[in-house]
């Protein structure tokens, strides 16, 4: 956040001038509102809050099927190792996702892709082959390539780092990222004058469409299930979301916007995905920071007390309530005869107030973006902390209303509201005197990780929350970009 006394791991996309989309670079580090009808009645996908986008929550397994047959194709280069077999199996299952779906939604036949380039980024010059008209010496990368509807990927260095983070679910995530450009190739909806960001998070979204396909069961190969096996793609594609949006080569989006995208596509299919273009992304981002300006520090502050209390003006202005909150700074053992302590920061129903263990809540907010190695498990920063205090504030508009405080909808409800107070920080047009304290390029990024790590942003007054990181980010994600009506229509 930016506050009134200051005004990553890095990764840069690899780009081949406007004949390869791809997934990300990271040679430097690695080498060293929606319905659907049940029984007739249009029902809200978020009546349950125990489903996901319609869906169950499950626990199950998560990742290859087992004694299932490998894909009998074999990508040119290939080692025959686990990676190769890995994502030749996920290609087998992206075309007959799309075979079916395909003709659903675009004119003309569905045309697979036939030529596949695996290579090791690890490998010495001398062994060095071909991608897109280029070298693949050191090229830690997955993408497609237009020239000759190839796609290709480094099998030593970044498919093995994003099993090793993620899982293998969100190594399948990226082939399908991969094979959404040739979709896009293929039906002639993007062209050389369409911005880059545009293609890559509509990409995004046609992977979330398939990762629906196979949480329905419908995949030979793989299984997921939509608690933390879903919640590890959704890790994985904040781990390689555009980190600087001052980067010239940043042309993915932020790890919201990304995470946006995949969402629309696993509660929409496909068909949502074809409503991506540059004014749907303009709209989705309003007055939502794209820049990080002349701050030095990347809009990281002190979570202090000063601060926390620029936050609590703001909160009373942006979303006042008849019985404002007391505050403690003292600590968050408040022994509520009605609540549970949910360190760092609790909210007691009984006494209305918000009790802050200040130094761990300063834990929570030190920004990791240089203290790991690879790719980044999670994303903190300031506004981890800050948007838990803020969640705590959103359970007191709960108290206010005549809202129950447990249970999964309330804290739905908290994550929501706290996206409500979170978009309207980046209001330009608020006065300072009601909090002089304002959003900042990469907060999103740190609550939409802290949400998918333990939730407590998106947990009741018992600090008990859904299990499924998607639907706690799509909560906040829906306050963001809505309003306190959204909130109530969704998780009344």
């Amino acid at each position: 956040m930016h506050v009134a006394k200051r005004q990553g791991v890095a990764s840069a996309s690899f780009r081949r001038t406007a004949v390869v989309l791809g997934v990300v670079t990271l040679v430097a580090i690695l080498l060293t509102g929606c319905t659907r009808t049940v029984h007739g009645r249009a029902v809200s996908i978020y009546d349950d809050a125990f489903k996901v986008a319609g869906l169950p929550t499950t626990s199950g397994p998560n990742g290859p099927r087992a004694g299932v047959a490998d894909y009998d194709l074999k990508p040119d280069n290939t080692d025959g190792g686990e990676i190769d077999h890995l994502v030749m199996n996920a290609i087998e299952d992206i075309e007959t996702y799309w075979q079916g779906e395909y003709p659903q939604q675009f004119q003309g036949d569905f045309v697979r892709v036939t030529k596949f380039v695996s290579w090791s980024a690890r490998a010495p010059r001398s062994q060095e082959t071909k991608f897109c008209d280029e070298t693949t010496y050191r090229l830690v990368n997955a993408a497609y390539c237009s020239l000759d509807r190839t796609i290709g990927w480094d099998r030593t260095v970044l498919l093995p780092a994003v099993q090793e983070s993620f899982g293998k679910m969100s190594v399948v995530s990226v082939l399908a990222h991969e094979y959404g450009h040739a979709i896009q190739d293929m039906a002639k909806i993007v062209n050389r004058k369409t911005p880059t960001i545009v293609k890559e998070q509509q990409a995004d979204c046609f992977s979330g469409a398939f990762i629906r396909y196979v949480a329905e069961g419908k995949s030979k190969h793989f299984t997921i299930n939509t608690s933390d096996g879903l919640n590890q793609v959704l890790a994985a594609t904040v781990a390689i979301r555009d980190d600087n949006p001052d980067d010239p080569e940043s042309v993915h989006g932020s790890a919201f916007e990304r995470v946006t995208a995949v969402q629309i596509g696993f509660t929409d299919g496909a068909k949502g995905c074809k409503g991506i273009d540059q004014k749907e992304i303009d709209r989705r981002r309003g007055n939502l920071p794209q820049s990080f300006g002349n701050d030095s520090t990347h809009g990281e502050s002190d979570v202090d007390q000063a601060n926390l209390d620029e936050l609590a003006k703001a909160m009373a202005a942006i979303m006042p309530i008849e019985s404002e909150p007391k505050y403690d700074y003292s600590t968050a053992k408040m022994n509520c005869r009605n609540g549970t302590d949910t360190v760092p920061v609790t909210y007691c129903p009984a006494t209305n107030t918000i009790g802050t263990d200040l130094p761990a809540l300063q834990d929570r907010g030190v920004a990791n973006d240089e203290d790991q190695d690879g790719l980044p498990v999670k994303v903190t920063g300031d506004f981890t902390a800050y948007v838990v205090f803020i969640s705590r504030y959103a359970l007191a508009v709960q108290r206010d209303a005549g809202q129950a405080l447990t249970g999964a909808k309330t804290g739905l409800r908290a994550a929501c509201l706290s996206g409500v107070i979170t978009g309207k920080l980046a209001d330009p047009s608020r006065s300072k005197t009601e909090g002089n304290i304002g959003l900042s390029a990469g907060d999103l990024d740190e609550a939409v990780s802290g949400l998918l790590t333990d939730g407590l942003a998106a947990s009741d007054t018992d600090g008990r929350t859904v299990p499924s990181g998607f639907s706690r980010v799509d909560a906040f994600r829906a306050g963001v970009l809505g309003d306190q009506n959204t909130c109530k229509s969704r998780y009344s």
